[in-house]
């Protein structure tokens, strides 16, 4: 880790990007919520929370969610979501221009929201958690100081959250293109939503797309050792081989805003002067000849790690150069069964150079608390280091029990204690792990006569070949992203599916919503279908005119009353009627409708890029109004001393002592006494 003395910028840095990976949160769910979870939507939410003559407290232990409180302010289920969505991207923009609430309070609010919402999830999930140590790495409260001794052992839970799990869990699963090093030839285009990057990267020939696995296990899984390395350069090479990675898989797939929070938990390796060096304002170190022993084992340590990793690379996956075919070809050179036996080799030791580092760090702090000036604020900062420090030992001891999954043998012999805590905070999800993958696109055709059906076009997924990929990211279109998860099984193990069968034939506006923002491009705008059924398709990049083929029959062709549709909606519980609203008469649920209708012309994308841009407008005033020209009466006084100055000079010369001038002749202040007692001497 950095010397946690100095984590100013990156802490800074770091909480402004959580908070704008909370508006991508927050923003994205707000838009699809009625079309979601409205009264008419896919899966009403009142279907989750329904009351139940319970007390609020049992309600809450059972359901962990504000959402409880809604009956309580006039808000049905749907209302009360849209309240907390508003809520914390209100919240989560004032955290990102503002540094004063960038504190515990605000983001502690923002997980209390994002929890809130996770629970009414059904089917269509909320685009992952937040993880729960993220409320730690803030500073106190408003008005309290904003840097504490405690702050170093908080904020170090940052690099222990960065433990992606793609590749290990693909050699771990015996997928015979993570094992040939052929799964990039597939996953540009079988993903959920490509990109045209997507298309681009599907180009490159085949000894490039194994070498990029290579590379991608090398990430994954050797360099995360570099995390809680002790020299600096080493935490740094490891940074930038993340957001590498990261920010390849944002150029080619929209996975909301998974990525940029992976990016923004790499921060926690960074230090005071290297984003300081981003800034353009480094700290001068001073350089000695000859450097000291210590800086070269750090030299020569660093390029052993280096040629360890090269070598390491080299041997298990036996890079070979091809001087004739003009290529590097590579292939896993280990068995399942040595993989295996390493990895119950190092999941342990791994775990142990954590805690020791964990504990260092907490150590330091302890020490930095000793050094606290004041018995008083001796004794706040202590108070401080042993609830921060306890609870980054909780929640790191709770994480141990996701990430020893990978190895059974491992994770049972973590302490029963763990696993009972992991137990007791699931619900709250402190954790969580990486979502699984697959692919399959489906495709949906309506018809006003059983001769004549129409495809209706989503707006993100895969479905007109003549239309270029989309670009969605950070928001996260929940329906397209749940019909590729569909089509990997029968419809029946999908049951939202018939309920958006059925809204579609009932033209409800906000499903539609779900399916084309711009009602003039759903082609049953104007009268809904009388039939409607859905066709399995795989997708190829290639031409226009072989780039996807139909493969079978999803879901029948149905028609409302349909024996068939009924009986579905029948068995998963989704015929109930909604309640009649009654008219909004409280102030906050027509504030809540106005805003709705306000923001309803808008899409995912357009509502959170204008969010950021509105931010990085009001950053660049700021900046700009900090370098402006001082204001003028600053400047006047500066003249003023300038001419005083130069009559002090003035005075030397008639012979006055410079040493003294020297003293009194910086401005009005040093130079109005000397004048002063010259007015003396000549009296």
């Amino acid at each position: 880790m950095a010397a946690m003395g100095e984590l100013a910028r990156p802490r800074a840095l770091f909480l402004a990007g959580l908070a704008a990976v909370y508006i991508a949160a927050f923003g994205s769910l707000y838009v699809q919520i009625p079309g979601l979870y409205g009264r008419e939507g896919l899966l009403p939410a009142r279907r989750v929370l329904r009351l139940s003559g319970k007390g609020l407290w049992e309600q809450l232990r059972d359901v962990p969610t504000l959402l409880w409180l809604g009956p309580r302010l006039g808000l049905d289920t749907e209302q009360g979501m849209e309240l907390l969505c508003l809520l914390g991207m209100l919240a989560a923009l004032g955290a990102l221009l503002c540094d004063s609430m960038r504190d515990c309070l605000v983001f502690a609010l923002l997980r209390v929201f994002y929890l809130s919402l996770y629970q009414v999830r059904g089917q269509q999930g909320t685009a992952g958690t937040m993880r729960g140590w993220l409320v730690l790495a803030a500073p106190g409260l408003m008005g309290l100081p904003a840097w504490g001794p405690h702050m170093g052992a908080t904020f170090w839970a940052g690099v222990a959250a960065l433990r992606p799990l793609l590749a290990w869990g693909g050699l771990t699963s015996r997928c015979p293109t993570w094992w040939g090093l052929t799964a990039l030839t597939y996953h540009y285009e079988s993903q959920c939503i490509p990109t045209p990057g997507a298309w681009l990267a599907h180009q490159l020939p085949v000894w490039f797309q194994k070498l990029s696995v290579v590379a991608t296990y090398v990430i994954e899984v050797a360099v995360p050792v570099l995390f809680f390395a002790p020299l600096r350069r080493l935490r740094l090479f490891a940074f930038y081989c993340q957001v590498l990675l990261q920010v390849l898989i944002i150029l080619t797939g929209n996975y909301n805003f998974f990525n940029v929070l992976t990016i923004v938990l790499a921060f926690s390796l960074l230090d005071e002067e290297h984003v300081g060096r981003w800034l353009g304002r480094p700290r001068r170190r001073h350089s000695s000849w000859p450097p000291s022993l210590g800086s070269v084992l750090g030299t020569l340590l660093e390029l052993s790690t280096y040629g360890l990793l090269l070598c390491w690379t080299v041997h298990y996956f036996g890079l070979e150069l091809d001087w004739d075919r003009k290529l590097l070809d590579s292939k896993v050179a280990f068995t399942y069964h040595e993989f295996t036996m390493w990895l119950r080799t190092v999941t342990l030791p791994l775990v142990g150079v954590a805690s020791l580092s964990l504990s260092w760090e907490i150590l330091v702090a302890m020490y930095r608390c000793a050094c606290v000036r004041g018995c008083f604020w001796k004794l706040w900062a202590t108070l401080q280091w042993a609830i921060m420090a306890t609870a980054t030992v909780g929640l790191f001891a709770v994480s141990l029990v996701p990430f020893t999954y990978i190895e059974h043998e491992s994770n049972g012999k973590l302490w029963p204690g763990i696993h009972h805590m992991f137990g007791a905070v699931e619900r709250f999800q402190v954790v969580t792990r990486r979502p699984p993958g697959g692919h399959g696109p489906t495709g949906c055709l309506g018809a006003r006569s059983r001769s004549r059906p129409q495809e209706i076009e989503f707006m993100y997924k895969p479905g007109n070949v003549s239309a270029a990929p989309a670009v969605v990211a950070p928001h996260q279109p929940r329906l397209d992203w749940q019909l590729w998860f569909a089509a990997l099984g029968p419809h029946q193990s999908s049951p939202w599916f018939s309920a958006l069968v059925l809204r579609l034939l009932q033209g409800q506006p906000d499903v539609i919503r779900l399916v084309q923002t711009d009602e003039s491009r759903y082609p049953f705008h104007a009268r809904p279908p009388t039939f409607l059924r859905a066709q399995l398709y795989k997708y190829w990049f290639t031409s226009p005119s072989e780039a996807r083929r139909a493969l079978q029959e999803f879901f029948p062709a149905v028609s409302l009353g349909d024996p068939t549709l009924e009986s579905l909606l029948s068995q998963h519980g989704l015929k109930d009627k909604p309640p009649v609203r009654r008219r909004a008469e409280a102030l906050l649920p027509r504030l809540l409708s106005s805003v709705r209708r306000l923001c309803q012309p808008l899409s995912g994308p357009v509502l959170l890029w204008s969010l950021y841009l509105v931010a990085a407008t009001a950053g660049l005033l700021r900046a700009l109004a900090r370098r402006g020209p001082p204001p003028a009466r600053h400047k006047g006084a500066r003249e003023r001393g300038e001419r005083n100055g130069a009559r002090a000079t003035e005075g030397r010369g008639h012979g006055a002592p410079r040493g003294h001038g020297a003293r009194r002749g910086h401005g009005p202040e040093g130079t109005r006494p000397e004048g002063r007692q010259a007015n003396k001497r000549k009296k």
